[in-house]
């Protein structure tokens, strides 16, 4: 009977397959088929999509910075969360293995080795007592029989769940070198604009010394000369929070690259020596399924939850279990192999069917069916989000461009209107208050220019992890591996 069941074994539950890929053919209603548009200016270069081109494993290098290069290296190489995460992966890993054992025969050897006494009076004879050893061995196996899957479904759970730890580790190593990479454009962006504000200061202290020289001349009056004080302490006012933001993010750079703030990296950042890259390549929809981590992740969690199924369901079946032993006794450890040896065996099949247990197997697999309608509706959301963050990003990136141009057009306009104002104000012609206008509206379009620059650098970075990172192009490394080896 036993033997029947082992050739008509079956494994219950639905076998898992992955979802199929959204049937959309981009990521924006239309076609990327544009450049971007361009601007005479640092980070105004025309950036193309290059539709079903894939991503380099070290994105990070289509920016040309050398010190950018090295400080992602440190970080991957160093960051605590990265090795949590990898230390996590070989847990997982062990534990499936461990929860394969399952599938395979137990053995296990006994030894023991006794002296004792016995009182007579236990067998009638008051008076009489003995003193005797034992010694005894014996070898057991023990095999259940996973004749309904239950075993298998639950060594497929443990591997998804493996596999989920594997995509954590890549989506953590995609988060850790997204933020390095971001962290270090928004210090050169800082750098950029507190040079910018220094400028400005040090325009605005020569109009100062020329206002005053001409209130002494009786030229303008007390009100003028304080009008420009003022706007002058405003700029200066502005540096302290700049250079915060700045001694901030230079603290998260070094903590991202593993070190203590006071052991502060070396490398800094600058607009000027990274260059904006011009051809983005961008995955086809129907690969950023298999290219996401988060997406691989929820995946995997599907297949767990499709596992668990399974398990539920088999619990509701028999089980089966065979054992066999075998083993000797005697009077002293020196006879337990000999002919005065006693050999003991045994043999012994079982089967154990659940009748009753209040409804808790049923209802178990109810909870497992619930569960995977909740991982398949978890996984869906997840595909959703990261198509919308590869629109927002391409989005991003072309009003980003269009964005550049007007504020350098601002600039410029702004930069010649100032220059005219002073004229004019110097021939007596306008107000002081009109140049006053001119120089903050100055400032303010000078500003936001560096900012706009900044932008396209870092929604350039945006879409690169938008995409999934490449982590597919560096290669299969063991946990406990480097990941950029």
């Amino acid at each position: 009977m036993i033997a029947l069941l082992l050739l008509a074994g079956c494994t219950v539950g639905p076998d898992f397959q992955s979802p199929a890929p959204p049937q959309v053919t981009g990521f924006t209603p239309e076609p990327l088929t544009k450049p971007t548009v361009a601007s005479p200016t640092r980070g105004g270069d025309a950036q193309y999509f290059n539709a079903g081109q894939d991503i380099p494993g070290q994105w990070w290098a289509l920016f040309h910075a050398p010190a950018l290069d090295r400080l992602v290296v440190q970080a991957l190489t160093a960051s605590p969360d990265l090795k949590a995460a990898q230390a996590a992966l070989r847990q997982a890993q062990e534990t499936a293995l461990a929860q394969g054992g399952a599938l395979y025969p137990s053995v296990s050897a006994s030894f023991s080795d006794a002296r004792q006494r016995v009182a007579g009076a236990q067998q009638g004879q008051p008076k009489a007592s003995s003193i005797y050893s034992v010694a005894s061995s014996s070898l057991s196996v023990s095999y259940d029989p996973d004749i309904f899957g239950g075993i298998k479904r639950g060594v497929e759970s443990a591997e998804a769940a493996a596999d989920y730890q594997r995509f954590q580790l890549e989506a953590t190593t995609l988060t850790l070198s997204s933020n390095v990479v971001t962290a270090a454009l928004q210090e050169a962006s800082l750098r950029a604009q507190i040079a910018a504000t220094r400028e400005i200061i040090e325009t605005q202290s020569q109009q100062l010394d020329v206002v005053r020289r001409q209130f002494n001349l009786g030229g303008v009056s007390q009100v003028d000369v304080l009008a420009q004080e003022s706007t002058l302490t405003q700029s200066e006012a502005s540096l302290p929070p700049l250079e915060k933001q700045l001694a901030l993010q230079r603290n998260l750079l070094t903590v991202l690259a593993g070190r203590f703030p006071s052991q502060e990296v070396s490398e800094t950042f600058e607009l000027s020596s990274i260059d904006l890259p011009e051809a983005l390549p961008v995955s086809l929809p129907s690969q950023l399924v298999r290219n996401r981590p988060d997406i691989r992740a929820a995946e995997a969690s599907l297949h767990q939850a499709n596992a668990e199924v399974g398990v539920a369901i088999a619990n509701q079946f028999p089980k089966f279990t065979l054992s066999a032993g075998w083993g000797s006794a005697a009077s002293g450890v020196d006879g337990l192999f000999g002919s005065a040896a006693s050999g003991l065996w045994s043999l012994s099949a079982g089967i154990t069917q659940p009748i009753f247990q209040g409804g808790t197997l049923e209802h178990q697999r109810y909870a497992a069916e619930a569960g995977l309608d909740k991982a398949t509706a978890q996984y869906q959301s997840v595909v959703l989000q990261a198509f919308r963050n590869v629109a927002d990003s391409l989005r991003a990136l072309q009003a980003d461009a269009e964005t550049l141009k007007a504020q350098l057009a601002a600039e410029r306009t702004a930069a010649a209107s100032l220059d005219l104002s002073r004229s004019q104000f110097s021939a007596g012609a306008i107000s002081y208050l009109t140049l006053l206008n001119a120089e903050r509206t100055y400032q303010q379009t000078r500003i936001a220019l560096v900012q706009a620059q900044a932008a396209r650098y870092e929604d350039t970075a945006v879409l690169f992890q938008a995409l999934g990172g490449g982590w597919w192009n560096r290669g299969n490394e063991r946990a406990d591996n480097n990941i950029l080896n």
